[in-house]
């Protein structure tokens, strides 16, 4: 398995995230890809994965933040992706209109200066996407990357169904074993398995039986089990082709 997207840089994780690491693989979690919100959330995460082999990450400025998205911002994620060869992607990169942290033409500018940027770098983007999927397609298609997986989709399968016939990936939480996510439990049912991984967002969105509490990488195989269960096939297979996946995408 591979967690496609948490946070290990977050406060949660503090007092124990080498053990956290450790569960993770002793659960068999055999790479993981923390994702960055911020510029200085990205710096932390590229000295975390200094620290460990199998450990990757994205770069790129969270559409909560994208209010202070500039000029020396572009330059400065252009810097930091290049630094380093653990970077695989940009992102969490997108568009919220749910909490409209920033304002919304803030954040179109911020998602479509980042794309031209993954452009330029030949890197694919890591999205975030809340109640703005019209906006968001229209910026894709614009500025289209070399790849993108829409992460944590929460989306009705006919919302994203042309996100996937255009070849980009949807990343599953632990939402997905929650009892009222029928709508998304659909989607996992009508996507292709060969355009679907897995994730945890931790530490945040623990899937069941922990949901309530913190959620870590170790618990991504929660979300395996739940895509394996509703697509009828054997956790094996379910686990080999979404790590497939997975690795394909990122250029593990």
């Amino acid at each position: 398995m591979i967690d496609a997207h948490c946070h290990l840089t977050e406060a949660q994780f503090t007092p124990d995230l080498p053990e956290v690491i450790k569960r993770a693989a002793d659960a068999g979690v055999m790479k993981i890809v923390t994702i960055a919100d911020s510029l200085e959330d990205g710096e932390k995460c590229l000295k975390l994965t200094e620290k460990y082999d199998h450990i990757f990450c994205t770069i790129g400025v969270h559409p909560h933040a994208s209010r202070q998205w500039s000029v020396d911002s572009g330059r400065r994620l252009v810097a930091l992706a290049a630094s380093s060869k653990k970077v695989r992607a940009i992102g969490e990169i997108g568009l919220d209109y749910h909490y409209d942290f920033s304002p919304r033409d803030a954040q179109r500018k911020a998602f479509a200066e980042q794309l031209i940027i993954a452009g330029e770098l030949h890197l694919p983007v890591v999205v975030h996407n809340r109640e703005s999927i019209a906006d968001l397609k229209a910026l894709l298609a614009e500025h289209p990357p070399a790849g993108m997986v829409l992460h944590c989709c929460t989306e009705k399968w006919e919302d994203v169904e042309s996100l996937v016939a255009d070849g980009y990936f949807l990343s599953f939480t632990g939402i997905a074993t929650y009892p009222k996510s029928e709508d998304i439990r659909r989607t996992i049912e009508a996507c292709p398995l060969d355009r679907i991984m897995i994730e945890t967002d931790a530490p945040y969105l623990a899937p069941v039986p922990h949901r309530g509490k913190r959620n870590e990488p170790a618990f991504v195989a929660e979300v395996l089990k739940c895509v394996a269960g509703i697509k009828g096939i054997a956790i094996e297979e379910a686990d080999r082709v979404t790590t497939e996946n997975t690795m394909r995408f990122f250029r593990l």
